[in-house]
Parts: structure tokens; C-alpha cells; sequence
């Protein structure tokens, strides 16, 4: 047993560690990243919770934030989750977990952002030709997790990312990887998982075609060659999770989680998400709140607070509502609903 324990810190520890190279230049490199979407917080409960949910489990959206979350959960489990954004901004999560004994745990999760619909304009046409787009960001992501031990978890996600602007597009692969370790000292749990790891992502399509005339000087050549224009290939927003919690129980029917995550993104500086949870009447009401990127220079996000109601039904099927509220500096409040089925 004691072998087994050293092996699981070593996994854990390796994880942590492995990631110093990938992290170590972290200055000025604000707003480099393609697929910045992959960023935006997943889940009404978590968000509420001022992101502070790398070391939560046994919940299906937190498939975003440490694959090894649905570990533990041993009945079928869906969530769906809207959030509005700024201006026409709205992101839509699916997350579908099945338990399978012994072998595992598995996950289907589907992130989707939707700008909007925007009109066509050109040279001729600065006030619209008519037509309209809508520019859309989704990433499909197939998990898988298992407990190792009673108290340890892993889980990975592999996950394929799409970007589509009018009629050019870029496209990703990625992969997730987390741990979850319950310590002896009180329960506590600490976890860890570095996500988005992948592929670069580079757009192209039609609307990147042009005529290139490869001698303008000269009277003699071809001055309509169909070419294309070749952008910039964009790293994803490949980010480090650490994150500890706990459980308080006050009475019999009321429990407190206090939970707190240091992240460390590739295209920004180092912060901290705090965040609580209040469990009341046997855990039908939920009271939340918390603070996103503490400690981070020039944040526009901070203070969170949610709700959600709890409903046991008939049998093994069950739902919890959720919600949450989010305040920016200067873009407005964000506003996220979740409804989780468990059958």
C-alpha cells in the first residue's frame, strides 16, 4: 500500500512539474492564443463558485475543469448549461457522463460559442451586400477517467476544436489530463490537471484566395495566379490547474465546501479563483459564492455568487437548477443556467 501511495504522489507530482517548461514564458503574451472561447468558465455551479473546481468531483461539467471529476459517479449523469455574455455572446455546454463499472468512467462533452449574425460588407458594399454570417467557435471532447484507488483518480479528455468565420475555419486537436487525490489529513482533497494541450491552429478557406501577380514589374508574366494567403499558426490557451478543498460538515443536514485553484495560463499571468459552497436542508439548497483571478493585475472579472435547488425523484432519477451571476469591471454581468439530470 504504501508503494501504491508513493506511486500516486509521483503521478501527481510529475504532472505538476512536467508543466515548468511549457509555462515558463508567460510575459507578454496577452491575447496570443487562438480558441480563446476554451477559456470561458464551464458550468452555473462552478462559476458560482468563482471557478474554484479543479478538485470537485462526481459532477459532469467538471469534464472542463479536471477530466477526473466523473470518476466517481456512478449513475448516468447529463448536464446542460447557457451562459449570456456580452453584446450577442452566448455559450452553450453539453455534458453526458456513463458509468461503466469497473472499466471506467465515460464522458461526451460539447462546448459551442455563438457570436451572433453579422452582415456582409466589402469595398463596394460598406453598408452591407445583403447577406449575413454568423461566426461560430464548438469543441467536441470524449473523456475518460477511473478510480486508481479509493481515494485517487485520473482522468483524460481528447477533444477536436473548430473556428468558422464566414468561409475560412481553423481546426485543433487537444487533450486534457487531471488527478484527484483524497488526502488522509481531514479529507482534503488536492487535484490537479493541465488542459488544451495540442495541435496550433491555423485558419484558411476561400476567403483567403486571391490573384498574385509574382513579377509586377515585368510586362510579360501571368498577373493572375490563384494563390492564397497564408496566416499565422496560434498556440491554444494551454493553462496548469491546481486546486485543494474541503468539506465542512456543520450539522447533520447543512455542509460548507471551501475550494481554492491556482491556475497558470500560457497567455497570461498567474491568479487564483476562490470559492464556497453552502449545502442546506440535506442538500436541496445551494448557496454560492466566490472571487475569479484574485491576485491578477488589471482583472476584469471578480466577484461570483449563485444558487442552485436540489430534487430527488422517484427512483435513482433526480435534478439539481442551477445559477449564477458574474460582474466585469467594464463589459457588464454575465448570467449562467444550469439544469443537471442523474437517472
Amino acid at each position: 500500500m504504501i508503494n501504491i501511495k508513493n506511486k500516486l504522489v509521483l503521478i501527481s507530482a510529475l504532472l505538476i512539474f512536467s508543466a515548468t517548461n511549457i509555462f515558463s514564458q508567460t510575459v507578454g503574451k496577452t491575447g496570443t492564443t487562438a480558441a480563446k472561447f476554451l477559456s470561458i468558465g464551464i458550468g452555473a455551479r462552478a462559476n458560482a463558485m468563482g471557478g474554484a473546481f479543479t478538485s470537485i468531483s462526481k459532477d459532469a461539467s467538471s469534464m472542463y475543469w479536471n477530466p477526473a471529476g466523473i470518476a466517481g459517479i456512478e449513475n448516468y449523469q447529463s448536464v446542460f448549461t447557457y451562459t449570456k455574455l456580452f453584446i450577442d455572446l452566448k455559450l452553450d455546454y453539453f455534458g453526458l457522463v456513463i458509468p461503466s463499472g469497473n472499466i471506467g468512467t465515460f464522458g461526451l462533452s460539447v462546448t459551442a460559442l455563438n457570436y451572433g449574425t453579422f452582415d456582409v460588407t466589402t469595398e463596394n458594399f460598406p453598408e452591407g451586400t445583403g447577406e449575413t454570417f454568423s461566426p461560430t467557435s464548438y469543441a467536441v471532447g470524449l473523456t475518460f477517467a477511473k478510480n486508481i484507488t479509493d481515494n485517487f483518480a485520473v482522468g483524460m479528455t481528447m477533444k477536436y476544436i473548430n473556428e468558422t468565420i464566414f468561409n475560412s475555419s481553423a481546426k485543433g486537436l487537444a487533450f486534457d489530463i487531471g488527478t484527484i487525490f483524497i488526502t488522509p489529513f481531514y479529507g482534503i482533497r488536492f487535484a490537479s490537471a493541465i488542459s488544451n494541450y495540442g495541435t496550433k491552429m491555423q485558419i484558411s478557406g476561400s476567403d483567403l484566395d486571391i490573384l498574385y501577380d509574382s513579377n509586377p514589374n515585368s510586362a510579360g508574366n501571368n498577373g493572375k495566379v490563384n494563390a492564397s494567403i497564408r496566416t499565422d499558426k496560434f498556440e491554444l490557451p494551454l493553462r496548469l490547474q491546481i486546486g485543494i478543498s474541503k468539506d465542512f460538515q456543520i450539522t447533520e443536514g447543512e455542509r460548507f465546501t471551501l475550494a481554492v485553484d491556482g491556475l497558470v495560463p500560457n497567455d497570461n499571468r498567474q491568479f487564483i479563483n476562490v470559492g464556497g459552497e453552502l449545502a442546506l436542508f440535506n442538500g436541496v439548497f445551494f448557496l454560492r459564492g466566490g472571487y475569479k483571478k484574485l491576485f491578477l493585475k488589471n482583472s476584469q472579472e471578480g466577484v461570483t455568487f449563485g444558487v442552485g435547488l436540489h430534487y430527488d425523484g422517484i427512483s435513482s432519477f433526480d435534478f439539481t437548477l442551477d445559477y449564477a451571476f458574474q460582474k466585469f469591471k467594464y463589459l457588464g454581468n454575465t448570467h449562467s443556467f444550469g439544469i443537471m439530470l442523474k437517472f
